[in-house]
């Protein structure tokens, strides 16, 4: 009976331990990747200012080509809308709508994955010599839910690989045509 009450006990402590170490946590999170393109901002920019655009270089579409896509709004800029439903664990559902767009600089989008939260994404293009750095980021407030800032940690290394697979898309493809 002793052992079982130290077992709780500790479990209690640890369980505390890690709930109050949460709070000093971060309580936002940002990913970010950068890439440079041998193309103009003027020639990447409608691959970074339209949803529909965006389909020929996701990084995620390749795990679920069952993935359900409908679009909204304008064909590009702000108010364009992408919903997307799938069964695949790393793609799941959400919708994406771009929010702010400045011609051949930056694009600004609300992500919402339900009850996995929201998140503000950009998309930044800054002329570099002949080419283009392009830097796709993403920041989400974690508020105050313990989980959310201990899994707010590992972020980076969750998205961080597929926004530079994407940006390596984009790469080929932009190039591609040039």
């Amino acid at each position: 009976m002793r052992l079982i009450k130290r077992v709780l006990v500790t479990l209690l402590v640890l369980i505390l331990v890690l709930v109050g170490v949460s709070f000093i946590l971060p309580g936002k999170t940002d990913v970010s990747r950068s890439i440079t393109i041998d193309a103009s901002p003027e020639v990447i920019f409608p691959y970074v200012n339209s949803m529909q655009e965006t389909e020929k270089w996701s990084p995620w579409l390749s795990r679920d080509p069952e993935t359900k896509l409908t679009y909204g709004g304008p064909d590009s800029g702000v108010g364009n809308v992408l919903n997307w439903s799938s069964d695949h664990p790393q793609v799941g559902t959400g919708s994406q709508e771009i929010t702010e767009s400045v011609e051949n600089q930056m694009v600004r989008t609300a992500l919402d994955f339900g009850p996995m939260g929201t998140a503000i994404a950009m998309f930044e293009l800054q002329p570099e010599g002949s080419g283009t750095k392009v830097t796709w980021g993403f920041e989400s407030e974690l508020g105050m839910n313990p989980m959310s800032r201990w899994m707010g940690l590992m972020m980076d290394k969750w998205v961080g690989g597929d926004y530079q697979r994407g940006l390596d898309n984009l790469k080929t493809l932009v190039e591609g045509q040039g």
